[in-house]
């Protein structure tokens, strides 16, 4: 049968009791109480589509709900489009994906095991994809997602989509991230990608940090799971020494001395930082900075706490930031931008016209990014001048580009807990454009204030460590 040759059969009315059901590309069939008493009082409206089998049976292809449904609604006969059999079977699941979604669109889980089925019979991406009606890029992370036993199960089991299920075979081994994000993809599925993201670094940073002390172990450190800190009675700080005559202790001074040590702490970039300790600073020739001797005391509790609230966010709005910077991006790539953007324009020209002018007098490299392009050398013409006058049509994604990225370029891990005005107009503008904000970003509005309003409300706490 060729992609464009029409199905021509002929109408009967069967018991549906008798109609055998054919494979089909939805593994269930769910049927509702309302789908029922639908058609107990008005009947099978559409004719199920089948093909009368060598035995005579009629076998279902398409249709298997409205089957199901007749039988239990105690239907006598229904009607049955016949036509002549066809034992193709790419052809068979094409027909059904096409009914099926036309009727109860398909679940992601579905439609990823009909293009397995697709691909086990032979159809390339390209032809899965034209077939169906589906993106090449789209059919290519189903057959990633049905390949994998733990996605595809999730996929199946929680109603994932395709691109949820995608991200769960990042994290290939890890039965809690894995579980943990089919927890927020069932429960709020809007924090899905920052939940997604901040997964992501907190795995690069984990192994960042295993990486850097398999590294020290090998140089013969011994490797602390906890910062001594300065009030410790067993390890010194080198920082804190200075050698024999004088000098600030370094790494290379301890490097063959026993008894070293080192702690690793991987901040919010991702970049490792190293504290090195040695066990007995007199014996090897060391004395501390200034002859003191004094050290302070340990941090309370409550220090404690709001220590790890602000290595927690600082993190989370690394990650978030990650996300955040994609969906501009996507933003910026569609054809229709928001209906107020010209408005949003022309705040930022006016009411935040200090990050503006701060931006585009630097360059507006977030500008140029988020259009996909390569920041303007010093020397170079504005390539966004150049986009303009070779699209005329880009002219606003443009200008809403130089806006977006110049508030985006302020923006850093100081801003969830010191909003400017600025910031906070900002976030809910990305929110009222249906950008989901993380709990950290949520933040920036619950503390901030507009400019409209006043000045922002600055979050009292310890200055920033760097995480």
């Amino acid at each position: 049968m060729s992609d464009t040759t029409p199905v021509a059969g002929t109408i009967e009315h069967l018991d549906p009791h008798t109609l055998i059901i054919e494979t089909n590309v939805r593994p269930s069939a769910p049927i509702t109480p309302a789908f029922v008493q639908s058609i107990k009082e008005n009947g099978v409206l559409t004719p199920v589509l089948a093909h009368r089998g060598d035995d005579g049976q009629v076998i279902v292809r398409a249709g298997q709900r409205r089957v199901f449904a007749s039988r239990e609604a105690g239907l006598a006969t229904i009607p049955v489009y016949l036509v002549e059999a066809d034992e193709v079977t790419a052809e068979r699941i094409v027909q059904q994906m096409v009914e099926n979604d036309q009727r109860e669109a398909l679940s992601d889980g579905d439609r990823a095991a009909a293009f397995q089925q697709l691909a086990f019979e032979g159809l390339s991406v390209t032809a899965i994809a034209r077939r169906t009606g589906m993106k090449p890029k789209e059919v290519k992370t189903a057959l990633t997602v049905v390949e994998n036993q733990a996605a595809a199960s999730a996929i199946q089991e929680h109603q994932l989509t395709l691109d949820q299920a995608a991200v769960l075979i990042e994290f290939d081994g890890d039965d809690e991230i894995r579980a943990d994000l089919i927890q927020v993809a069932t429960t709020d599925p809007t924090q899905f990608a920052h939940a997604a993201q901040r997964a992501r670094d907190e795995k690069a940073r984990a192994t960042t940090k295993t990486d850097t002390e398999a590294d020290l172990a090998g140089r013969g450190y011994m490797i602390l799971d906890t910062d001594p800190g300065y009030y410790d009675t067993e390890y010194t700080r080198i920082s804190e020494l200075l050698t024999a005559d004088d000098q600030r202790v370094t790494v290379e001074h301890i490097e063959n001395i026993d008894g070293r040590a080192a702690h690793v702490r991987v901040y919010a970039d991702g970049d490792a930082n190293i504290s090195y300790f040695i066990q007995d600073a007199k014996a090897a020739g060391f004395h501390r900075y200034g002859g003191g001797t004094s050290k302070s005391g340990p941090m309370t509790d409550e220090e404690k706490a709001e220590r790890r609230i602000l290595i927690a966010n600082n993190r989370a709005w690394a990650s978030a930031e990650v996300v955040r910077r994609e969906w501009l991006t996507t933003l910026l790539s569609r054809k229709t931008l928001p209906k107020d953007a010209a408005v949003a324009i022309a705040r930022g020209l006016t009411v935040h016209r200090q990050a503006i002018s701060t931006a585009t007098r630097e360059g507006n490299e977030l500008a140029h990014h988020l259009l996909g392009m390569e920041p303007s050398g010093y020397f170079e013409s504005d390539k966004l001048a150049a986009l303009i006058a070779q699209t005329p049509a880009k002219a606003q994604h443009v200008a809403l580009a130089v806006v977006l990225g110049a508030c985006e370029s302020v923006t850093s891990k100081q801003t969830w807990r010191y909003p400017s005005p600025t910031d906070t107009d900002y976030f809910s503008l990305l929110a009222s454009w249906g950008y989901s904000l993380s709990d950290v970003e949520q933040v920036v509005i619950a503390n901030g204030s507009t400019e409209d309003e006043g000045e922002a409300t600055s979050v009292t706490t310890e200055p920033d460590s760097g995480e």
